[in-house]
C-alpha cells in the first residue's frame, strides 16, 4: 500500500506517552495514517532566523516532521495573508480584509519553503493530503519540482460564492493553484457549489456535473466530505467527567438553574457578540427567567497580535460587563465568561450538564462544537442544540433549533422554546442527530477522502455514500 503524506500548517504531535493529540483533525489524520505507513509534515509553531533541519519523531508507523519558519515569513504568511485576507474573505467578511503585496509574497514563500523541505522526502507512489487555506499553492510548488503524485486538498473553512471570492486579491492565481490538486474537498454541498460556479463562470472550466472539471490541461474533481467527531469517545469523556471533581462544584454553583453554554475560540466569525445581544434580549423579553438560568460562555483568545482579534476581545468583554451590570443580583450572575482554555473533560462536562448548547457562528465551515454537544448529551435527558443556519453542521443536524444569528429576537425566542421543550421532543431530536453523527464518525472521514482521491469511481459526496445526507 502506498504511503500517505499529510501536510498541514500545524502538526498534531503525540504526547510523551505516544497518545495522539486531541482535536478533530488530529483524530482523523491519526486514524487514517494508522491504516498505512505515513508522514505528517508541518510548521513547528516556532520561528528562527535560520531554521534548522526539520525535527523528526517516530511513533509506530507514523513519522511526524516539523520545521521552524523565519520570523518575517511567519508574520507575512500567518498573521498577514492567511489570517488577514484569506480568513475574513472566506468567512464572507470582505470588510475586514487587509491586503499587502508583501504579505502575499510571504504566503507564497512559505509554501515554497514547505515544498523545498518536503520534496526530498517524497516517493513516487506517495499519496499527499494537504489541509486548509494556509497551503493553497503547495501543489503548484510540488508540481514545479517534478512531483506527479496524487495530491488532495481539503478546505476546512467556508468557500464563498463567486461575487465574494472575486474580491480576494490574486483570486484567479489562487484558484488556478487549487486546480493542481487531483481532488478538492469541501465541508458542504453549498461550499462545493460555490466553488463550481466560480470555476465555470470566472475561469471557464468545463464540467459535465459540477464535480468533474477540465481547465486547459488540468483534470480534477470536487467533492463533499463533512468532518465528523469521535462520537463514542466524546460521549464516554462526558460520562466519566460527571464523576470528576468539577461536576459537584458546577452543580452546587448552579443551584438548580438551567445552564446554557457556548464554547468558541474568540473570533469575529463565531458570532459571540450577536449571541450575547440575543441573551440580553431574552432576559428582557422573558423577565420571569431572570435568576432561573445561567449562561456560560467559554471563549479563549487567539491571534491577539491581529488588530481585529483585539477588537472582538474588547467588544465581548464590554458586553459581558454590560449584561451582568444590568441584570445581576446579589445571589445570581446571569453570564459567566471564561477566557482561558479548559481541558476537554471540563468542556465535555459542561456540555453534558447544559440544557442548551448555543452554537451561533455568523459563518463556519463545519463547527465541531455543535457535534460534540450532541455527542456529550445524556440520551435520557438531553439538552437542546441551538444552531446557526450559517454553520456547516446545520446541513446535517436538522434536529437542532436552526436560527439566524443576526436576528436577536428570533434567537431569544429559540432560547425560550428550548427551555420549554418537552422531554419527548428533546429525546427525539437528540436521537435523530446522534444517528447522523454515528454515520459520519471521524474515523471514516479521512478514509473516505483518500478513497475518493485514489479511486476515481468513488462517490464525491462521501456522506450520502454512507446512507446519510446533508439538507
Amino acid at each position: 500500500m502506498s504511503r500517505l503524506v499529510v501536510i498541514s500548517n500545524r502538526v498534531g504531535m503525540p504526547d510523551a506517552e505516544g497518545r495522539p493529540a486531541p482535536g478533530g483533525l488530529a483524530v482523523a489524520v491519526e486514524a487514517t495514517l494508522r491504516e498505512r505507513e505515513g508522514l505528517w509534515f508541518g510548521w513547528s509553531g516556532q520561528v528562527a532566523e535560520n531554521p534548522a533541519e526539520p525535527v523528526t519523531l517516530e511513533n509506530g508507523n507514523i513519522t511526524y516532521m516539523i520545521t521552524d519558519l523565519p520570523p518575517q515569513d511567519f508574520q507575512e504568511y500567518y498573521n498577514g495573508f492567511a489570517n488577514r485576507v484569506l480568513w475574513p474573505i472566506l468567512h464572507y467578511r470582505v470588510d475586514l480584509a487587509e491586503f499587502t503585496e508583501a504579505d502575499f509574497g510571504g504566503y507564497l514563500r512559505v509554501n515554497e519553503f514547505f515544498a523545498e523541505r518536503l520534496s526530498p522526502l517524497l516517493q513516487p507512489d506517495d499519496v499527499l493530503w494537504v489541509h486548509d487555506y494556509h497551503l493553497i499553492p503547495l501543489a503548484v510548488a510540488l508540481r514545479e519540482r517534478g512531483h506527479r503524485n496524487r495530491i488532495g486538498f481539503f478546505l476546512h473553512i467556508p468557500m464563498p460564492p463567486p461575487d465574494l471570492l472575486t474580491a480576494l486579491p490574486h483570486h484567479e492565481e489562487l484558484v488556478r493553484a487549487l486546480t493542481e490538486y487531483n481532488l478538492i474537498g469541501f465541508q458542504t454541498e453549498n461550499d462545493a457549489d460555490n466553488f463550481a460556479r466560480y470555476l465555470t463562470r470566472v475561469v471557464g472550466a468545463a464540467t459535465p456535473d459540477s464535480r468533474r472539471f477540465s481547465l486547459g490541461h488540468q483534470h480534477f474533481r470536487v467533492g463533499v466530505f463533512p468532518v465528523g467527531v469521535d462520537v463514542e469517545g466524546f460521549r464516554r469523556l462526558a460520562e466519566e467527567a460527571e464523576h470528576g471533581p468539577l461536576a459537584a462544584k458546577l452543580e452546587e454553583s448552579l443551584v438548580g438553574r438551567a445552564l446554557m453554554v457556548g464554547v468558541d475560540r474568540l473570533d469575529y466569525s463565531k458570532g459571540i457578540t450577536n449571541r450575547l445581544d440575543a441573551y440580553e434580549r431574552f432576559l428582557e423579553k422573558y423577565p420571569e427567567r431572570q435568576g432561573r438560568v445561567t449562561c456560560l460562555q467559554i471563549a479563549p483568545g487567539s491571534r491577539q497580535e491581529i488588530p481585529e482579534y483585539a477588537e472582538i476581545d474588547a467588544a465581548v468583554s464590554a458586553r459581558v460587563g454590560h449584561i451582568n451590570g444590568r441584570f445581576a443580583a446579589v445571589s445570581w450572575v446571569p453570564l459567566r465568561f471564561v477566557s482561558r482554555n479548559l481541558g476537554r473533560e471540563d468542556i465535555a462536562l459542561v456540555m453534558r450538564r447544559a440544557r442548551i448548547g448555543l452554537v451561533t457562528p455568523l459563518r463556519d465551515g463545519m463547527n465541531l462544537v455543535a457535534k460534540e454537544f450532541v455527542a456529550a448529551q445524556d440520551p435520557a435527558d438531553p439538552g437542546v442544540l441551538i444552531l446557526s443556519q450559517f454553520a456547516g453542521a446545520a446541513a446535517e443536524l436538522g434536529g437542532a433549533l436552526i436560527v439566524n444569528p443576526h436576528d436577536r429576537d428570533a434567537l431569544a425566542d429559540a432560547i425560550e422554546r428550548a427551555l420549554e421543550m418537552p422531554l419527548e421532543e428533546r429525546q427525539a431530536r437528540h436521537q435523530e442527530m446522534y444517528s447522523v453523527l454515528e454515520a459520519n464518525h471521524i474515523r471514516y472521514w479521512g478514509h473516505g477522502f483518500i478513497e475518493a482521491l485514489t479511486r476515481p469511481a468513488v462517490p464525491l459526496n462521501w456522506l450520502s455514500s454512507r446512507g446519510a445526507s446533508q439538507r
